[in-house]
């Protein structure tokens, strides 16, 4: 249960460390990555729907059999975005770039999910 609290609780720290300055780098963003994006909701609603994620990571971590049912959900985002990127990149249609590198992050921090998930015990002991 140590283990499953401080993996959901490292990758609530790490995701909103990493998210919250994607709010205020869109010209940034604009000007690394042309053509500049037309649907800035796309944007913003990535990183606003990403960094809600980080505070349901949070709560689990507060208290890993009461949320155990939830683990799964939580595996399942970050495998959609690692998978996509993997996906991307292997039929040349993403750059090795830094998004590339975090959706590999996001691929780790599925694996030590899955494993704090099957680490995590149903019930709490009596």
């Amino acid at each position: 249960m140590l283990f499953a609290r401080r993996v959901f609780l490292i990758a609530s720290i790490y995701g909103i460390i990493v998210l919250l300055p994607g709010f205020f780098m869109e010209a940034q963003f604009n000007a690394m990555t042309p053509p500049a994006i037309t649907h800035p909701e796309f944007y913003y609603g990535f990183f606003g729907t990403a960094f809600a994620a980080q505070f349901f990571y949070f709560t689990i971590s507060r208290d890993p059999i009461r949320y155990r049912p939830l683990m799964p959900f939580a595996i399942f985002a970050k495998f959609t975005f690692f998978a996509t990127c993997l996906l991307l990149w292997l039929d040349g249609r993403m750059v090795w770039s830094n998004v590339f590198l975090g959706s590999l992050i996001d691929g780790l921090i599925m694996v030590m999910f899955a494993i704090a998930y099957a680490k995590t015990p149903r019930d709490k002991p009596a």
